[in-house]
């Protein structure tokens, strides 16, 4: 099954609120995937970490720099 990200809610403790297209809705802390290399460490910034957005088509979620994570990742990995 391929599930999709139906709504993202950013927190500004570094973590969002996802609900998935299967009805599964999980609270994710991001901290742990932002590092000090060049494409995660502006999400270190809540005002950037905010610009989070869904992929039109639902099969993930990122940030303008391109830094992103696919919806399989998130829901069957990510407690």
């Amino acid at each position: 099954m391929l599930v999709r990200i139906e709504h993202i809610e950013p927190h500004p403790d570094f973590s969002i609120d996802i609900t998935f297209s299967d009805g599964i809705k999980k609270h994710v802390l991001f901290k742990p995937f932002i590092g000090n290399d060049q494409l995660s460490r502006p999400l270190n910034d809540y005002t950037y970490f905010s610009k989070v957005s869904v992929y039109e088509n639902g099969r993930g979620i990122y940030w303008p720099n391109d830094f992103d994570f696919c919806p399989d990742y998130l829901h069957d990995f990510v407690q």
